[in-house]
């Protein structure tokens, strides 16, 4: 087949929510943490449910920022953002009942990159998160690539819904997976999400299969989920592979959770030191709790 050079031409775009320039607890090293918008879970404890949907244009974050960073275009009608005039207060996106943003930016991967140029001797890699950025398969792969080219290998922070056994290209371009494991059981999962847990199980095989899963992470939100049980199904398909995973339990903490689910309890010590034990009994090695 003769290649379409008009096809070759086409840069991958992708919607950005945000861009952190330093992080030390999103991968190993400093990194970069890039947030794409849009996630097809709706976690009740989500920590940036501002990056689940689309902005829809409603204009309700424009009188809401005290910066005047924000203004209705004339023409179409549609929410503009200076980020000159920004001073990333947050009042944009607590006014907004879409859980959306009206910063997210149609960006290629070089726009992304050139983001972080002036930060480069400091940072050690990116990751990709979210949102969901499995849902923009083809610019996540472009951005891998890219940034690996440039010295800065890419993790990919996920849900697991993807179906990343269908992009090879993608699972090649990746330093590596951290994999969230929300909840074990079905209706559980369902619950707290509102999806099935079927492809988060099968992300996980798959990604241990071909030794590209970096870290599993858990939320433990009391009353919400069997924590014991999640941890002892994770542990156990874990500890069959062989693979040398970190397994981190996060501790459930109300900041920037959407105010109905802000009354969640974070785990005692007890709790913690119990659910690791877990872990460490099915036979993993690295077992983190924050």
């Amino acid at each position: 087949m003769i290649p379409d050079p008009a096809a070759e031409d086409v840069v991958a775009r992708g919607v950005v929510a945000k861009i952190l320039p330093f992080s030390a607890v999103d991968g190993p090293g400093n990194r970069a943490v890039v947030f794409l918008q849009g996630c097809d879970f709706d976690c009740r404890y989500c920590h940036n449910p501002e990056t689940r949907a689309a902005c829809i244009h409603c204009g309700e974050c424009v009188p809401a920022c005290p910066a005047r960073a924000l203004s209705i275009a004339p023409g179409p009608g549609l929410v503009s953002w200076d980020p000159a005039r920004c001073t990333g207060c947050g009042a944009c996106v607590a006014a907004c009942r879409h859980d959306s943003s009206p910063k997210a930016r149609l960006m290629e991967p070089a726009e992304v990159l050139s983001a972080l140029s002036r930060y480069r001797p400091f940072l050690s890699g990116i990751t990709v998160t979210g949102g969901e950025c499995g849902l923009q398969p083809e610019f996540l792969e472009a951005l891998l690539r890219e940034s690996r080219a440039a010295g800065l290998p890419g993790l990919v922070d996920t849900n697991g819904s993807a179906d990343y056994a269908a992009l090879p290209g993608l699972v090649e371009a990746a330093e590596g997976f951290m994999l969230d494991v929300k909840a074990w059981d079905e209706a559980e999962h369902r619950a707290l999400t509102g999806v099935s847990n079927s492809a988060v199980i099968a992300s996980l095989r798959f990604l241990l299969s071909v030794g590209k899963l970096s870290e599993v992470r858990t939320v433990v939100a009391p009353g919400l989920l069997d924590a014991e049980e999640t941890v002892g199904g994770v542990s156990a398909i874990v500890a069959a592979s062989g693979r040398a995973v970190r397994y981190k339990l996060i501790r459930f903490r109300p900041q920037g959770v959407r105010a109905a689910w802000r009354d969640i309890p974070t785990p005692d010590d007890a709790t913690m030191a119990s659910l690791a034990a877990i872990a460490r009994g099915a036979g993993l090695r690295d077992v983190v709790v924050v």
